[in-house]
């Protein structure tokens, strides 16, 4: 049996050391996903590549951002509802953004949190994670055996990982209660506030 572990990260390079010390542990990266907010277009939109079209096939994936191995070899542009655009590759793209390769995302269904709930995330938790994509972090998502459950979770808490209860908390004390994909995604401005923030407030 498998299990989905999650984990939410303020920078992106600190989610890409946890997905490089994932493949490390010898997790395949067939079985690794990454939606990183990119409403302030800090990646390249290089052309499709090879890797992006078999990495993201079904996946919704645009343009990829090359340059690196494993599953960050096939990672590429799209757009979610509420959170705007992101750059995303892995398993769980394809299930949020159907087959309609360069499609915008739509349906609840269909969308961030939907296909966390079905992957087994808590349904709490897959707003908690969609709502921090939608302020500027990077999610990470694996599947693992039950035996590997423990240590992957300990990799991916390993690098600055934003605890879903501390900054739960902190959202719900400004007013959030959920992820609404209806909203309007948060500008470049404030996305580097909310960055910001936390950063400086290790939330």
């Amino acid at each position: 049996m498998t299990q989905t572990v999650t984990a939410l990260y303020d920078s992106y390079d600190d989610a890409v050391s946890a997905v490089d010390a994932l493949e490390a542990y010898g997790v395949p990266h067939a079985d690794i996903s990454m939606v990183s907010n990119n409403v302030d277009n800090r990646y390249d939109k290089d052309r499709p590549t090879k890797a992006a079209e078999d990495a993201g096939k079904g996946a919704g994936v645009g343009a990829t951002v090359g340059g690196i191995g494993g599953l960050l070899a096939g990672l590429g542009l799209l757009a979610i509802p509420g959170i705007g655009p992101v750059v995303a590759g892995g398993w769980l793209v394809a299930t949020v953004a159907g087959a309609a390769a360069g499609a915008v995302v739509g349906g609840a269904a269909g969308g961030l949190v939907g296909s966390l709930t079905k992957a087994g995330v808590p349904e709490r938790d897959a707003h908690f994670y969609a709502e921090g994509v939608r302020r500027g972090g990077t999610l990470v998502t694996a599947r693992v055996d039950d035996s590997r459950v423990a240590a992957a979770r300990d990799i991916l808490e390993r690098y600055k990982w934003v605890d879903p209860a501390v900054r739960g908390a902190a959202y719900r004390q400004g007013g959030w209660t959920e992820f609404d994909e209806t909203a309007p995604p948060y500008t470049p401005e404030q996305v580097a506030a909310e960055r910001a923030r936390y950063t400086d407030a290790r939330l």
